[in-house]
Formats: C-alpha cells, structure tokens, sequence
C-alpha cells in the first residue's frame, strides 16, 4: 500500500514541480488526479472512477474515497495497488 502526503510533491508554491524526476512526477500527476476526482463527490466509500491505475501493464480503473481518518483511499479493481494521501486539504486540487 501507498501511503503518500502529497505535500512532499510539491514545492512551495503549492505545485508538482517540473525538475523532478519523471517517475515521481508521474506519480504526483496521479495523486493530484485522485485528489481532484475524489474531492469533487466526497465520497465515504470507494466508488468507480475513471481514472487509469499507473501500475505498469494494468488497465483497470482505479476506485477512490474518503476513509474516516480523512484521508483519501484509492485502489485500483484489477491489480490491487492502493494507497492512502494524506494533507490533501487546501491543496489546489481540494475541491470540497
């Protein structure tokens, strides 16, 4: 399981920084994604989305949610890969 604080992707104005290495840029590109579908219902449960899991070789889409300790659980129906973000509030994503 991924557990990610988002805030440790970005840089100080608040954005995915463009000098990070392209594996960890993509990643962060996938989690500002899932904060930015998953805050638009707010969701306490995992629902379908349309997201693509970034796992090498899947195609499933990922499911996403609002877990109780507030934080943002995502997880893909075909690989299994999941993960929690945290400090996701007040981001530029955050559309709750």
């Amino acid at each position: 399981m991924f557990i990610s604080n988002i805030t440790h992707f970005l840089d100080e104005t608040g954005n995915v920084p463009k000098q990070m290495p392209k594996e960890a840029r993509e990643l962060a590109n996938f989690l500002v994604l899932v904060i930015d579908t998953t805050t638009k219902s707010l969701s306490l449960k995992l629902t379908p989305s349309e997201i693509r899991c970034f796992e090498k070789g899947c195609h499933g889409l990922v499911w996403v949610g609002i877990v109780p300790s507030n934080e943002i659980h995502w997880k893909c129906c075909h690989c299994e890969n999941e993960g929690l973000i945290s400090e996701w509030h007040g981001t530029k994503w955050d559309n709750s």
